[in-house]
């Protein structure tokens, strides 16, 4: 037991949001190569249904929408064919709305020792 405070809320959806943001900055060096692409596209998809799981968690389902966005463009099963700076810009709003959802969604935490009972 510690004499530090605890935090009144968690973020769990904040170091999927940092990675999906990483991920997608990577992926603009592959976006020519396609077999290296698919796994940029894997990884976006999946951390972007992580990060959907940890909004409907949170009760906050209006960021489930710009997810569920990020992970059907970014779906490796039926890749669609997007190219150009459309998809470069994609790349960069993506990220953004990784970083924004994992900042904003917030759970309190069951462990808060500095609530008044």
């Amino acid at each position: 037991m510690t004499s530090y405070p605890t935090p009144e809320y968690r973020r769990p959806a904040l170091a999927p949001g940092i990675l999906g943001a990483i991920v997608l900055f990577a992926g603009l060096a592959l976006l020519d190569n396609a077999g290296g692409y698919l796994f940029i596209r894997f990884a976006v998809s999946i951390l972007a249904l992580i990060m959907c799981v940890f909004s409907w968690q949170a009760k906050q389902w209006w960021w489930i929408i710009a997810l569920l966005a990020i992970a059907v463009l970014w779906n490796p099963v039926v890749p669609l064919a997007l190219h150009g700076q459309g998809w470069v810009a994609l790349q960069f709003v993506g990220a953004l709305v990784f970083v924004v959802v994992g900042i904003l969604v917030k759970v309190k935490n069951p462990e808060d020792r500095n609530r008044r009972r």
